[in-house]
């Protein structure tokens, strides 16, 4: 078994052991646990921090609206649900481009430097005078988060396993839910101040936590690495170890013609059919269209609880209302954290779709059927389950591939469908149909029945499919199919079997 050593402190000398020649042998398992011990404490904080902040600087348009926002732009109609589109316009058009430029750049440049540029947008919204202008910004502000989702991602590949990976998403993405919690808390305390300079009510939301964004994003330019051979915290024998696992796990065969120049084009067109065995894989399409619902709800929750809040104790002062909207949002991380931990555990994913999502059907059950505000208030906790599905959805892609080329454009093509969920989100609320809102409701209580029906149908599905490898695989044995096919074929090798 490999051997690591560790440096042990001499009571007496304050010398090290390895000095006085005395090393201590670590195994290879305990050293890959302090190893990945290491990097949990050095990189997921850090994307986590900023991962937070994105949803806030995307989120507190929430908040601004019940704080004057709306009266202040004299928004009338479709106004407001005008102005959330147009950060999901720019989101969609520019995720492909945004993670092209992430990784010529490097992840690690350009994670702050895009941080900053949303930050900036933030700031600049607290000075916006007219609809037009607000719909400029958020333009803008979609353009620079746009890579924040798969760049992050990217990031952490470049550190963690496969198995790894998933659980280190989880841990970012559940920044999401408890950006909600924390932006209703942050936006209470900042209206508390009279004002700031000329900036007054809502302006200070945007202005405060862009400014505070800014200031994160600029400081993790110095604390993200750019990668394990580079990390000033990892020592050279943990470097070694780091770069040395991920090249093992992401070695297909040995250098071979298709390494060479004259190989080139040869290698672009496998990863083209690599790539394309990712995009119309049945899991990553229906996965992805689950995900698409799923984010109708989780997108409309995030731009349109403080007004529904708002609706149901129209009385509560603004800052009461900011706070209501707070312990929902917590509910929503607990829950997001809870589910990835036991499908970690129990190495299932689809199996925990069924939970989640019924929790948020009985959430808008009670919202349609009663008007009572302590019920429809207790249904929004429901409703916040809805996040759980995030984590999920991604790992459940990511689980049903083999080459990394065709995970990264599973995972893309997962989150491009949830942008275009968030798209329809901003509108299945609109202020015709308050304080009630049946039709958001309703289109929210039917994404919810539709994914219940497809996660279980793909379930069985799969399993169904699996027992029908089995009966193949041995006629592809016999018909002598290479196993080093298994990367080209992907998901259609008579081998592979489908991971719930």
């Amino acid at each position: 078994m490999t051997m690591a050593y560790e440096k042990k402190k001499s009571k007496r000398s304050g010398q090290t052991d390895m000095e006085l020649g005395e090393a201590i042998p670590i195994s290879q398992d305990e050293a890959i646990t302090r190893l990945r011990t290491k990097m949990d404490m050095h990189l997921v904080p850090v994307v986590a921090l900023l991962y937070l902040f994105c949803f806030i600087d995307r989120a507190n348009l929430g908040n601004a609206r019940i704080s004057g926002m709306d009266k202040d732009l004299k928004m009338t109609g479709f106004d407001y649900n005008i102005i959330l589109s147009t950060f999901y316009i720019s989101y969609i058009l520019l995720e492909v481009p945004a993670v092209i430029i992430c990784k010529w750049a490097g992840p690690s440049r350009f994670i702050p430097l895009t941080s900053i540029g949303f930050g900036i947008c933030s700031v600049c919204t607290a000075f916006v005078n007219t609809v037009p202008q607000a719909c400029a910004v958020r333009f803008l502000l979609g353009a620079f988060e746009a890579g924040m989702m798969p760049g992050i991602a990217y990031y952490l590949s470049l550190w963690y396993t496969r198995a790894e990976l998933t659980f280190r998403l989880a841990l970012y993405i559940v920044t999401a839910p408890l950006a909600g919690a924390f932006g209703g808390l942050l936006a209470s305390g900042i209206l508390k101040i009279p004002r700031i300079g000329s900036l007054t009510s809502w302006r200070m939301i945007f202005f405060v936590e862009g400014i505070v964004t800014v200031g994160i994003a600029f400081a993790t330019i110095f604390l993200m690495a750019k990668g394990p051979a580079l990390a000033t915290w990892l020592n050279p024998e943990e470097k070694a170890l780091a770069v040395s696992r991920l090249q093992a796990e992401r070695a297909i065969s040995p250098r071979g013609p298709l390494d060479s120049d004259v190989g080139g084009k040869l290698k672009m067109a496998r990863n083209a059919r690599r790539f394309l065995r990712g995009v119309y894989s049945p899991v990553t399409l229906s996965i992805g269209f689950i995900f698409l619902l799923d984010a109708v709800t989780v997108q409309a929750f995030a731009f349109f609880l403080p007004t529904i809040v708002r609706t149901i104790y129209p009385t509560s002062t603004t800052v009461q209302q900011q706070l209501y909207t707070v312990p929902p949002y917590l509910v929503g991380a607990f829950m997001m954290v809870s589910m990835s931990s036991l499908s970690w555990w129990t190495d299932r994913r689809q199996i925990f779709f069924k939970p989640s999502t019924t929790m948020v059907l009985i959430g808008y059950i009670m919202f349609l059927a009663s008007n009572d505000p302590r019920v429809r208030y207790g249904a929004t906790f429901l409703v916040a389950s809805c996040f759980t599905l995030g984590p999920l959805t991604n790992a459940q892609v990511a689980a049903n591939t083999i080459s990394d080329t065709t995970r990264s454009a599973a995972i893309s093509i997962n989150c491009m469908f949830a942008h275009c969920g968030g798209l329809i989100g901003s509108w299945t609320f609109v202020d015709w149909d308050a304080p009630h809102y049946r039709i958001g409701n309703s289109v929210n209580l039917s994404t919810s029945i539709i994914i219940l029906v497809l996660s279980t149908s793909m379930l069985l599905w799969m399993k169904a499919d699996n027992r029908k490898r089995d009966r193949k695989e041995e006629q592809a044995n016999e018909d002598g199919l290479a196993q080093g096919k298994v990367e080209d074929l992907d998901w259609r090798h008579p081998s592979f079997r489908w991971k719930p």
